[in-house]
């Protein structure tokens, strides 16, 4: 029985590898995809080199040197209205926001996929509960439980990557429910089970490689979410706080500044929108690449 179940394991490996060098194969033909890709490598590499990227140390300001436009002085971006230069400000911000997208992701999918799949596995009246709390989550929008939960929290750049992270839960946690239903049912998982294998090591071993696809999937595609919504809430003046170079609360700050010094909410605005659109694109291409039949039917 045990030599059937490593056979049927192998053989099993053997074709998820085949499945992941095709879809792979299918993601470099999508020139979005890979252009997404390349921009989003590109702005990792300079948050990670922010320091060394950026010029003016972090918060050095200059009251004379106020708002100046670009290419002047030696600021390629202008200045802000106390004197710092924006082009160093930005380039410290993609570390910010990149951390909270990240960071708020890791939160939502591993949380929810464990959720996902003790409720799609057990079943009974664990499933129910656990439903019907995801169902209580899921019915206000999610920048708006994002809201509420760093209101209770208090503001600030942690509490909003909880937040944030909390908040998609939900979303991870029904489509691994949903997939762990029909996972659990197949043929090998009942064999593993008929051997006396324990829940757990099913679960992880012999289930969590069916869900990882649109775990794939929505963790990119949420990666963009999670920045856009940590900017609405550094916006808001419920996440970053000054003097952090957070992109949203540069948009916050520099909107009195719309006619007079248009280039500190443009710039900035610019590169959330960047990062969001590449983030996007590579979500797009691998919903594509990992699952090609549901992307020609919704097309």
């Amino acid at each position: 029985m045990a030599t059937a179940e490593r056979i049927a394991a192998e053989g099993l490996t053997t074709v998820a590898r085949s499945e992941w060098r095709m879809a792979w194969a299918r993601l470099r033909r999508n020139r979005g995809a890979m252009a997404g890709g390349v921009i989003l490598v590109l702005m990792a590499l300079v948050a990670i080199l922010a320091d060394v990227l950026a010029r003016e140390p972090l918060n050095a300001f200059d009251i004379p040197g106020a708002l100046r436009p670009p290419l002047s002085a030696g600021h390629l971006l202008g200045t802000d209205d106390i004197g710092r230069d924006v082009f160093s400000r930005i380039v410290r911000g993609a570390r910010i926001s990149l951390r909270i997208g990240f960071t708020a992701v890791t939160i939502a999918a591993v949380a929810g996929t464990v959720i996902g799949l003790m409720a799609g596995y057990f079943g009974g009246w664990l499933d129910m509960a656990i439903s019907r709390v995801l169902d209580v989550m899921l019915a206000f929008p999610g920048l708006l439980l994002a809201i509420a939960i760093v209101a209770s929290l208090g503001p600030g750049l942690n509490n909003a990557m909880i937040a944030l992270g909390v908040a998609g839960v939900p979303s991870y946690a029904r489509v691994v429910r949903g997939t762990t239903l029909t996972a659990r049912e197949l043929g090998y998982v009942r064999a593993a089970r008929a051997t006396g294998m324990g829940d757990g090591r099913i679960m992880f071993r012999h289930v969590l490689p069916n869900v990882i696809s649109p775990i794939l999937i929505m963790a990119t595609l949420g990666l963009g979410t999670s920045i856009i919504s940590a900017a609405g809430l550094s916006f808001l003046g419920l996440g970053a706080s000054p003097p952090e170079p957070e992109w949203g609360l540069e948009l916050s700050l520099s909107r009195n500044y719309l006619r007079t010094a248009w280039w500190i909410s443009t710039f900035n605005g610019l590169a959330l929108a960047v990062t969001v659109l590449s983030i996007n694109l590579l979500g797009d291409g691998l919903r594509e690449a990992l699952d090609p039949q549901a992307s020609s039917w919704s097309k």
